[in-house]
Order: C-alpha cells, then sequence, then structure tokens
C-alpha cells in the first residue's frame, strides 16, 4: 500500500504541476463567464435596430400592430434598449408591396410587413425581408398580429378596449413536481434540461479525459524506459494502482475548483438575470451526493480499460487509435436524450442507466427530470463494480508484461498469450 500511495503522490504532483491543469482549470471557468456575458449583453437591445413598414389596406389594424410591437413587455426592455422604428403604410396595394420591396434590397428598411383584409376571411400576413432567419422579429410580429387582430374582432362585438384586453391576455401554466417522498416543488423542463445535460456533459468530459490521461501516461513512461528503473522499486500491480489513484485525486482537485468557481458564476449578477424566477435551478442531495460517486466509478471504468490498451501500444498515434472507443458511450447516451427527459423511466432510459458506460451520463439526464428509483441506482453501481473488476483484471494481466515489450506489434493472439502468461 505504501508503495501505491508513493505512485499516486508522484502521478498527482506531476499533473498539479503541469501547465495543462492550470490552463484547463482557469480557462473552463472563463469561458462560462465569458459564455453567460456575451448572452445577456448581446441579448440587451434585440431587434431595436430594426427599420419597419406595416403596410395594410386597413388603417385601424396596421396602427394596432405597431402599437404592440412598440408596447414593452418586460422592464428589461423598457430600460435597457430604445424601441424599433415602424412605420405605417396604409392604405396600401400591390404596387406598395414592389416599392418596398426594392427599399428592402437597397437596405433602406430592414423588412415589411403586408396584411390584406377581408370581411369574408382571414387576414392574409405576410412578413418579407433580407434575413431567412430573424427568429426574434418574426416571433415578435407572430404575437403583435395575433393580439391586434383579436383586438379588433372583439371590439366589432361592441367590447371596450380594457373587456378586449382583458379577454386577450394569455394564461400561465406553473408547473409543479411531487417528489418521491410526498414534497411539492415548483419545476421548469427547460431548467431541468439544462440542468441534467450540463451535468451530464461535465461527467462524460471528466471520465473520459482523465482516463485518456491515464493512458498517455503510460505510453511515455513506455517510451522512456522510466518503468525498468520503476519496476526495481514497485510492482506492475502497484504501478497501475498508484496511476489510477493520483490521477483520480487530480480530477476530483479539479472538478472541486470547478464547483467553487460555479457558485461564485452562478450568485453573480450576469447570471442571476438568467437564473431566477421559473428558470431557477435547484440541485437536490441526492444529485450532490451521487455526481462524485458516478465520477470515481466512471474514472475507473474507463482509465482501466484503457490502461490495458495503452500497454499494447507503442506510440501515443497507435493509442489514438482507440480513443473512438470513449466517445461510443457518450454517442450513444446524447442520442437518446429527448427519450429520456420525456419519459426517464421507459425501457430505454433505464437500460442504458444500468449499462455501465453510460450509466454515469444516463443517470444524470434522468435525474434532471426525475430521481430514479433507490434499486435502480443499487443496480447500476453494482454493475459498475463488477465491470470495473473485471476490465481491471484483464487490464493488470495486460500491463504487467505489455509495458516491457518493445518493438513488436501486439496481435490478438499475443495479448491472449499474454493474459495465459500473467
Amino acid at each position: 500500500m505504501h508503495n501505491v500511495l508513493l505512485v499516486a503522490r508522484r502521478e498527482y504532483l506531476e499533473q498539479i504541476r503541469g501547465r495543462a491543469f492550470r490552463l484547463t482549470t482557469i480557462m473552463v471557468p472563463a469561458v462560462f463567464v465569458l459564455l453567460i456575458a456575451i448572452a445577456y449583453f448581446s441579448s440587451i437591445g434585440l431587434g431595436s435596430h430594426r427599420h419597419l413598414v406595416i403596410a395594410s389596406n386597413d388603417a385601424n389594424l396596421a396602427n394596432a400592430i405597431r402599437t404592440e410591437l412598440l408596447t414593452p413587455k418586460s422592464s428589461k426592455r423598457s430600460s435597457e434598449s430604445k424601441p424599433p422604428q415602424i412605420d405605417v403604410l396604409a392604405p396600401a396595394t400591390e404596387t406598395d408591396r414592389l416599392v418596398l420591396q426594392k427599399q428592402v434590397q437597397s437596405k433602406s428598411i430592414d423588412g415589411f410587413l403586408f396584411i390584406q383584409t377581408s370581411s369574408s376571411a382571414a387576414p392574409i400576413a405576410t412578413y418579407t425581408s433580407a434575413s431567412a432567419a430573424d427568429l426574434t422579429t418574426n416571433g415578435r410580429l407572430n404575437d403583435a398580429v395575433d393580439h391586434a387582430v383579436v383586438d379588433q374582432r372583439l371590439a366589432g362585438f361592441g367590447l371596450s378596449g380594457s373587456e378586449t384586453s382583458a379577454l386577450d391576455k394569455g394564461v400561465k401554466i406553473e408547473t409543479y413536481q411531487i417528489r418521491r417522498d410526498g414534497g411539492v416543488v415548483k419545476s421548469n423542463a427547460l431548467a431541468s434540461f439544462y440542468k441534467g445535460y450540463a451535468m451530464a456533459i461535465l461527467l462524460s468530459m471528466t471520465t473520459v479525459m482523465y482516463g485518456l490521461n491515464v493512458a498517455r501516461s503510460i505510453i511515455q513512461e513506455k517510451t522512456s524506459r522510466i518503468f525498468e528503473v520503476m519496476l526495481s522499486i514497485v510492482k506492475p500491480s502497484e504501478m497501475l494502482a498508484g496511476k489510477l489513484v493520483g490521477v483520480g485525486a487530480v480530477g476530483l482537485t479539479q472538478i472541486l475548483i470547478w464547483v467553487v468557481a460555479a457558485a461564485l458564476i452562478l450568485t453573480s449578477s450576469l447570471a442571476t438575470a438568467y437564473l431566477k424566477g421559473d428558470f431557477e435551478i435547484h440541485f437536490s442531495w441526492v444529485e450532490a451526493i451521487m455526481f462524485p460517486v458516478y465520477f470515481i466509478l466512471g474514472y475507473f471504468l474507463y482509465s482501466s480499460l484503457f490502461s490495458g490498451i495503452a500497454a499494447t501500444c507503442e506510440t501515443e498515434q497507435e493509442l489514438q487509435m482507440y480513443t473512438p472507443l470513449a466517445a461510443l458511450p457518450v454517442w450513444l447516451s446524447f442520442s437518446v436524450i429527448l427519450v429520456i427527459i420525456n419519459d426517464p423511466n421507459s425501457f430505454w432510459s433505464v437500460a442504458l442507466s444500468l449499462f455501465p458506460p453510460c450509466a454515469p451520463i444516463v443517470m444524470f439526464l434522468r435525474m434532471g427530470s426525475e430521481i430514479p428509483p433507490a434499486w435502480q441506482f443499487a443496480a447500476s453501481i453494482i454493475l459498475m463494480v463488477i465491470s470495473i473488476w473485471a476490465i481491471l483484471w484483464v487490464s493488470a494481466r495486460l500491463y504487467r508484461i505489455g509495458i516491457l515489450m518493445y518493438g513488436k506489434r501486439a496481435t490478438l493472439p499475443e495479448i491472449l498469450r499474454w493474459l495465459r502468461y500473467s
């Protein structure tokens, strides 16, 4: 055990002091801060620079739509941005449509809304602009036209402006979730999705990354022949165990730093502008406990697999040919994300959460929607432990002989002989 701790300490200090550890540890939180800041500041005044024209054969409807567009829908828009420039052309004809098209082409205006109404049919509305993906403007125009047409029709039945506004007001549905302990908490599907997705991404990224780090460390020491010196002091099994423990401790240290940084980011004014109200994100004690558990299990699963593979490789280029093996479970897990989010208790959701390579990712995608039963946690952990033991049994035997094999390609018959000899 003493030798295992010595190797683990060497691996831990070597990677902690490395430039790559410092850069990734600092840059990941910095990138998230930058993304939040870009999203926040770019949303301020979004669409306020637009110059639009509303053309219609009904002047009252055109002015009503203009009023809807210029009415602030939130305090954020009214205080931080100016309204777009909107002109009304009414009554408008087909000749006016051609003139407006030329103005869009010459960039005199950004776009125009053309509405034709009749007494016997619903209004026909078309929006023409130079951009095919102006989602913000399209959404505002749809809402404004809907409200203005409904208000005009209700006014035709003799209702006053206040009465039409009351009838036209939408109903907001608040969602709640009943937990397994009987407690009722407010929920939001989009916030739950992003929470589960972010935790699954972090878990998959770190477990695969540090699993590959173990493999690269083996290749580097194998090519530098440092193994021959170290094997005079420690056994191969002790060296492998020390590597797994040392690099795993580096991963936990980095995640702890990221968690502290994330807590500081989420309490900043930039993040609270989004993560509040309906979008407020809550973390349960189950998620807090299971994250390090699944990180450790996922790390040992991938690192033990790649340590055995690395022992059979001569160069890092040869090792890179096996990296798609690490990506396959990740691709499989995220390919069924819609099934998992919409029905976390479906057959495929439960089956993938019990499949050891996918269990860490799928479990956190499921927890974003609903906490799975305790027996499924227990079953997935037991299956992962059994898988880790089986892979370690094979990898340790490959490692024991493979680290001293030079200049000979490890074919499948050769690997089978290594397993028999060890």
